[in-house]
C-alpha cells in the first residue's frame, strides 16, 4: 500500500468516527436532556428548545459529513456550531464545582472541555480543506 493510500485510509477511518461522535453525541441530546440543563447559561432563552436544535443539528452535519458534496459545508457548520456552544463551556466553568447527575464538575473539568472543543473545531477545519 501505498503512502497515498495509507493516507487516504486513514482519512476515510478518521472521518467515520468523527462522523459517528457528533450522531450519537447529537442522539444524547435526547436520551440525556436533563444533564443538559445544568450546564446551559441562565440567560439563553427557550432552554428546551435549544437542547433538541444542537441535537438535530449535530445528527445532521455528522451525517453531512459522510458524503463528499456536503462535507466542507458540513465542516464549516460544525466550527460554528462549536462557537456557539462556549457560552456553556465559559458557563461551566464559572458555575464549578456542581454535580451534573452523578459526576462532580470540578473546576479543572470545566476547563478541560476548551481545549477540546478547540480541538474539534481544528479536526471540523481539517475537512473543510479535502
Amino acid at each position: 500500500m501505498q503512502n497515498t493510500d495509507k493516507l487516504s485510509t486513514t482519512f476515510k477511518i478518521l472521518l467515520w468516527i468523527y462522523a459517528l461522535f457528533y450522531v450519537l453525541a447529537g442522539f444524547n441530546h435526547f436520551v440525556s436532556t436533563e444533564g443538559y440543563y445544568a450546564i446551559m447559561p441562565e440567560w439563553l432563552p427557550s432552554h428546551k428548545f435549544l437542547i433538541y436544535l444542537s441535537g438535530i443539528l449535530e445528527i445532521a452535519f455528522g451525517i453531512m459529513l459522510l458524503f463528499s458534496r456536503s462535507r466542507k459545508l458540513a465542516a464549516w457548520l460544525i466550527i460554528l456550531m462549536l462557537l456557539a456552544f462556549m457560552p456553556a463551556h465559559i458557563y461551566m466553568i464559572q458555575k464549578a464545582p456542581f454535580m451534573l447527575k452523578s459526576i462532580e464538575i470540578t473546576p479543572l473539568i470545566a476547563w478541560v472541555r476548551i481545549p477540546f472543543q478547540a480541538l474539534f473545531i481544528w479536526l471540523a477545519w481539517i475537512y473543510t480543506k479535502r
